[in-house]
């Protein structure tokens, strides 16, 4: 038991001790979010499927959007959008449900034994198998468009690396703080949809004027979109300094909020 110990080596610990437990939580998460639907597990590909489809249309056909620096084809902009919604929804899954971890799991705070640290670590395995299903509806269009990607394309699981330590320690943060602030749920769902528009989703950041293109640029996840398009779409590699920047930073948010959950769990069972 990992009690309110501040110790890296203690959490690596408790991930190992548990890793059949966050395997079977995460399996159940999966399955439990289509439990009772006809097409159970098959929705997880049907979404993305739907949603790449109606991007084609409304900014291919009706907007004729393009972008830039691209050969100006519909399913190239659908793909390049799509792309980058993988990672944005990857981050928002966890972020937005992470204010309710706790307290929609009392069950499990009143358990001494319980290893409430490894709650966050569920939700993002949940959200991975997400995004691996989005980035295989990804890889069959594209196939199917333009054939295979460039072998650059597997540095993707090295870009996300950041994404998933910044989530993580966001979560930790945020399920702590929800159990003493109820409204932070719906504040974090404002600021999510608020971030969608400052992230270059629908557009590239060289589209903006100059002078907002270095606030975009302190948005981390506008780097981890962009690099992920470019290894993806362009052929590119990873900006490896810029990576290691994002690692740091990352890592940091992941120290912070696991030391943030650590120090405020020894209260939650009071409030709750």
């Amino acid at each position: 038991m990992s009690g309110n110990s501040l110790s890296v080596v203690e959490l690596i610990r408790v991930v190992t001790r548990n890793k059949d437990l966050i395997i079977a939580l995460t399996k159940r998460e999966i399955v439990g979010r289509y439990k009772g639907s006809v097409m159970g597990l098959l929705w997880s590909f049907f979404n993305p499927v739907l949603m790449l489809a109606v991007y084609t249309f409304v900014f291919g056909v009706v907007f004729k959007s393009k972008w830039p620096g691209g050969t100006g084809s519909q399913a190239e902009f659908a793909l390049t959008l799509f792309s980058g919604l993988i990672i944005f929804n990857l981050f928002s899954e966890c972020v937005t449900r992470a204010p309710l971890l706790i307290v929609g799991n009392i069950n499990y705070v009143k358990k001494l034994i319980f290893p409430l640290e490894i709650l966050p670590l569920v939700t993002v395995g949940a959200a991975f198998f997400h995004f691996l299903v989005s980035l295989l509806v990804w890889l069959f269009f594209y196939i199917y468009l333009f054939g295979l990607p460039s072998i650059e394309s597997l540095y993707l699981l090295v870009i996300i690396m950041p994404l998933i330590l910044l989530v993580i320690g966001l979560s930790w943060f945020l399920s702590s703080l929800g159990v003493y602030l109820r409204d932070v749920s719906q504040i974090v769902v404002i600021l999510v949809t608020i971030l969608m528009f400052m992230t270059p989703l629908f557009y590239a950041t060289e589209s903006l004027p100059v002078k907002y293109q270095s606030l975009m640029q302190m948005n981390p996840l506008s780097w981890l979109i962009e690099e992920a398009r470019g290894v993806l779409l362009w052929n590119k590699t990873v900006a490896w300094v810029e990576w290691a920047m994002q690692m740091l930073y990352s890592f940091i948010i992941f120290l912070l909020g696991y030391f943030w959950f650590q120090k405020t769990r020894k209260g939650f069972a009071d409030v709750l």
